[in-house]
């Protein structure tokens, strides 16, 4: 039997909102990026003139750019490597029938509920070459950790901030996908005499897979667009550019910039490229050996 909604204009009016917040905070910001990464734009003088593809190649000349490139490759694979494993050990842990883990768990997701900002004072503090308390334990153990001074230390600093920001919303979503996992399946094969080791290679990561997929896209997002907050409270780029990312170069030249808005515009074009093809390629590689059913 066919059913007909009563009202016509009742859905496009629920819709409305979404659409609205969509062209305006982002179709219409990508729109005027495009516009400008085709243009020198001088603010104080309120001058633009048009220069083609002269912003992109500018990118690619230059040294500062090409670093923050690197920096931010290392900075996003050891990210999304250290919280999706840090994160799937901790969710097997909190997945067992333990009496207690009820506050286990609470403890383990409530860091994704901090800013960026916040975390990155909590590691500063933690982490201080004079104060810190983590700085006291290394050097106990004859490590001298200092991220103020030391480049290799710096960027080793924000990819712990990093993880650990967003290891709360990891364990989340593992927790579900373990909670799926049909339990007499892993009895069954406990049983045929599988140890626990080859359980979790064999059955649980695979049927884990569609998780995995998902927040492997969402952590290397998360690296690529939303560490600002960190980077500006703590190292705002050093020592030596050593954690100048992407989106941080991109700031710089966008907002403390006069006469580089142009050149801004097409960092985020070619920053959104980037992420858009690492989405897609993982997407298309992971999916093929994933199954939701």
């Amino acid at each position: 039997m066919n059913t007909v909604f009563p009202n016509r204009i009742l859905p496009y009016l629920l819709l409305a909102p979404s659409i609205i917040l969509v062209l305006v905070f982002f179709i219409y910001p990508a729109a005027q990026s495009v516009e400008l990464s085709l243009y020198r734009v001088n603010r104080v003088r309120d001058v633009q003139v048009y220069v083609g593809l002269e912003n992109f190649e500018r990118l690619f000349h230059s040294d500062s750019y090409i670093n923050s490139l690197t920096v931010s490759a290392k900075f996003t694979v050891a990210v999304v490597v250290a919280a999706l494993t840090i994160s799937l050990a901790l969710a097997v842990g909190a997945s067992l029938p333990i009496r207690g883990f009820g506050v286990y768990r609470t403890l383990l997701i409530w860091t994704y509920a901090l800013s960026p900002a916040i975390a990155g004072v909590i590691w500063a503090l933690l982490t201080d070459p004079a104060i810190g308390v983590l700085t006291d334990l290394l050097k106990a153990i004859g490590v001298n950790f200092n991220w103020r001074q030391s480049p290799n230390d710096a960027l080793i600093f924000l990819v712990m901030a990093a993880t650990w920001k967003i290891l709360g919303y990891d364990i989340l979503f593992f927790l579900a996908g373990l909670k799926n996992i049909p339990h007499d399946v892993l009895e069954a094969a406990a049983l045929d005499g599988a140890n626990s080791w080859t359980r979790f290679w064999r059955m649980v990561l695979p049927l884990l897979r569609p998780t995995l997929l998902f927040l492997l896209i969402m952590n290397t997002l998360y690296a690529s667009f939303e560490t600002f907050g960190l980077i500006d409270i703590t190292t705002q780029g050093g020592p030596g550019r050593a954690t100048n990312l992407l989106i941080y170069e991109l700031y710089q030249d966008g907002f403390k910039s006069s006469s580089r808005i142009g050149l801004a515009s097409a960092q985020s074009l070619v920053l959104l490229a980037i992420v858009a093809t690492l989405t897609f390629i993982q997407y298309r590689f992971i999916s093929r050996r994933t199954f939701y059913q």
